[in-house]
C-alpha cells in the first residue's frame, strides 16, 4: 500500500491528463474530482481510473475540452448533450444549467446525455446543495451492461446510481449516494488490484454461484494491465433483490432511455445518461419550516439505540465526510497496483520524473 497526500495527487493527475491532450482547466478538474472520490472513500471512482480514462480518450469514448450542446429547452427543462466530453467537464455544466432554471423557477428538470464517465455522482448533488437546493439524479451508463437483475444470471444492468442531496443552512447537507448493484464496477477494479476485498455474494456466475473473485467479471487479467469485462463470464449482483434490481431498472429507463441513452447501449461507444431534479426549498417553503424540521428529525433519527456497543446511527454523507478529514490529514492510501497502474502511465506521457517521484514521496 502506498498512501500520497491528496494535493500532490491531485497534481500529478493534472500533469497526466495535460500531457495527454487536456486542457489545464479540464485536467485540474479531473485530478480534483477523481481525488475527492478518493478523499471521501469512494476509491472504486478516484484515481483507479486514471488509466482507464486515458485509453477512452485515446481511443474516441472521451473527447477533451467539451461545451455542452443545449438540445431542447423550457424554463424548468433542458435535454443536455454531453458530445462525449469528459464527465468531470460536462456534468457540472449541466448541474450549473439546473441550478440557473431551478433559482428562476423554484424547480428544474435537466436531462444529460452522452457524457463521459461522470465520476462519484455524490459531486454534483453536493454542487446543487452548496447553492442551496435539493436534487434527485438517476443516472445510467449506456454500454456498460455489468449487473444481473434479481432472479436472473445475465448481465442486464449497469451499476445505474441513484443520488439524493439536501442541502441544511448553516450544516452540512445530506447526500444519499449508491450504485444500485452490490458494489459498484469501480469496486471491482480496486479489488482486482489488491485494494479491499469485495463484499460476500457481490458477484454472479452463469451457473448461480455467488463469488468474490473479480476474475469472474474481468476474466485474465496481469496486476498493472487493463480490465475488460467483456473477458468475464459473470456479472455484479443487483443490491437488495428485488427491490434494488427494480430501483436499477427505473435508473435506465430514467437516466438512459429517458435522457435520449440508450439503456442497454449495445453496439455504442460508452457514455453515461444522468435525469436530474432540482428544487428550490425557498420556493416549495415560504414559511421556512423545512430547514428546522429538517434539523429536528435527523437528531431524532441519530438518537436511536445503537444495535452494537460503541456503535452510531450515521446519516447519508457522514461517514465521507469523516473519511474526507482522515484522508486529508494523513494523505490517500492506495494499493501497490493501483499506485504502479498511475506512475505507468505518466512515464509513458512524459511527466517529469522528478515530479512523479515528488508525489509518491509526499
Amino acid at each position: 500500500m502506498v498512501t500520497v497526500k491528496a494535493g500532490a495527487l491531485a497534481d500529478l493527475v493534472r500533469d497526466i491528463f495535460a500531457k495527454a491532450g487536456c486542457s489545464t482547466a479540464e485536467a485540474e478538474r479531473i485530478g480534483k474530482y477523481l481525488v475527492s472520490a478518493n478523499l471521501t472513500g469512494h476509491d472504486s471512482h478516484g484515481v483507479a481510473r486514471v488509466p482507464r480514462y486515458l485509453h477512452w480518450k485515446s481511443n474516441g469514448t472521451v473527447v477533451a475540452d467539451r461545451t455542452v450542446n443545449v438540445v431542447s429547452e423550457t424554463p424548468v427543462l433542458a435535454v443536455v448533450d454531453g458530445l462525449h466530453g469528459f464527465g468531470q467537464t460536462v456534468a457540472p455544466q449541466a448541474v450549473e444549467i439546473g441550478i440557473r432554471k431551478a433559482r428562476e423557477n423554484g424547480l428544474a428538470m435537466i436531462a444529460l446525455r452522452n457524457a463521459g464517465h461522470i465520476g462519484r455522482v455524490g459531486d454534483w448533488a453536493e454542487m446543487a446543495a452548496a447553492a442551496g437546493l435539493v436534487s434527485v439524479h438517476f443516472v445510467n451508463a449506456s454500454g456498460s451492461v455489468l449487473v444481473a437483475p434479481f432472479g436472473g444470471t445475465e448481465r442486464r444492468l449497469s451499476t445505474a446510481p441513484f443520488v439524493v442531496g439536501v442541502p441544511r443552512p448553516g450544516d452540512e447537507p445530506v447526500i444519499l449516494d449508491f450504485a444500485t448493484s452490490v458494489v459498484a464496477e469501480g469496486k471491482v477494479l480496486v479489488a482486482s488490484q489488491g485494494g479491499k476485498k469485495l463484499p460476500e455474494g457481490a458477484l454472479i456466475g452463469p451457473d448461480g454461484s455467488q463469488s468474490i473473485d473479480p476474475h469472474l467479471l474481468y476474466g485474465d487479467y496481469t496486476p498493472t494491465g487493463p480490465r475488460d469485462h467483456s473477458k468475464g463470464a459473470g456479472a455484479i449482483r443487483a443490491f437488495g433483490d428485488h427491490k434494488g434490481s427494480g430501483l436499477a431498472l427505473m435508473c435506465e429507463l430514467l437516466g438512459g432511455s429517458l435522457t435520449g441513452m440508450s439503456a442497454t447501449g449495445f453496439g455504442r461507444r460508452f457514455g453515461n445518461g444522468m435525469l436530474s431534479f432540482y428544487v428550490d426549498p425557498n420556493v416549495i417553503d415560504p414559511e421556512n419550516v423545512f430547514p428546522e424540521d429538517t434539523a429536528r428529525y435527523i437528531s431524532f433519527f441519530k438518537s436511536a439505540k445503537p444495535a452494537h456497543t460503541g456503535g452510531e446511527v450515521l446519516t447519508p454523507g457522514e461517514p465521507e465526510r469523516r473519511m474526507r478529514a482522515e484522508r486529508l490529514a494523513k494523505g490517500v492510501p492506495l494499493p501497490d497496483d493501483t499506485w504502479a497502474s498511475i506512475v505507468a502511465a505518466a512515464r509513458e506521457l512524459g511527466v517529469d520524473e522528478n515530479r512523479i517521484q515528488q508525489a509518491g514521496a509526499a
